[in-house]
């Protein structure tokens, strides 16, 4: 069994672990009705790119989640530089856990996480711990156009078949017990600066790795990014900003 961790290999001291950008952030946070709260969740923050930004924005402790203890370590790492290590506290375990160590949350943040559990899943695990008239802000990977290339339809068939439409998504979110405030689409120079077009070369690097699985992972990247490329802005990471009823 390999020692090498090919995830963290592949993604180590990237600012972004998925597409999104400080500036989106603030902006869909803006989009709230208010500003102020006692408890807020950082779910599957990995190495806390947006956590930084809620904690400058909001000036309130944030309860980091991931499930990758290297990532808190370098989002910790990232606190003290930017000295709000006071503002960020990180819990290493499942997002699906949250309702049993948290309560009355009021805002409840995850960029590109909440997939990992089920979508439609997270929201309703998670709103058993948001404080009625609290907030879920969840980015989620989705349809933005019903016709589609034959390459990026079977791409997502096998890699995300649960991916939905955002009409579809906003009927989810209401099964899940909110209201639908706001939706806001990455635009796709959010995919590119900083994340694609540092993790293509560096995938590229990777191909000829001594181990299978970092030679495995370095593959499907570049082929994600290929169908990315294909993709005529048939999909994205669109957020949807929803308040428990």
């Amino acid at each position: 069994m390999s020692s090498i961790d090919a995830f963290d290999l592949l993604f180590a001291g990237l600012e972004k672990l998925g597409p999104g950008d400080n500036a989106h952030t603030r902006q869909v946070l803006s989009r709230l009705p208010r500003r102020t709260f006692d408890v807020v969740i950082d779910a599957g923050c990995g190495t806390g790119r947006q956590t930084l930004v809620l904690t400058a924005e909001l000036g309130t402790l944030i309860h980091s989640v991931d499930s990758r203890a290297s990532f808190l370590g370098e989002l910790l790492r990232r606190a003290v530089a930017a000295n709000v290590e006071q503002c960020v506290q990180t819990h290493c375990m499942d997002m699906k856990d949250i309702p049993t160590i948290f309560h009355d949350i009021d805002l409840l943040w995850s960029e590109g996480a909440a997939y990992s559990i089920g979508f439609g899943n997270a929201l309703a695990t998670w709103a058993r711990a948001i404080v009625p008239g609290g907030f879920a802000v969840t980015s989620e990977l989705t349809w933005l156009k019903s016709s589609r290339g034959a390459a990026v339809q079977e791409f997502f068939r096998a890699g995300y078949p649960e991916m939905q439409s955002i009409d579809a998504n906003i009927a989810t979110v209401q099964q899940a017990g909110y209201t639908v405030l706001a939706t806001h689409t990455l635009p796709p120079l959010a995919w590119v600066d900083g994340y694609y077009d540092v993790l293509g070369p560096r995938a590229r690097q990777m191909l000829d790795h001594t181990d299978a699985a970092v030679r495995a992972l370095a593959a499907d990247t570049l082929r994600e990014i290929e169908i990315f490329q294909q993709s005529d802005d048939s999909y994205g990471y669109v957020f949807y900003v929803a308040q428990r009823v």
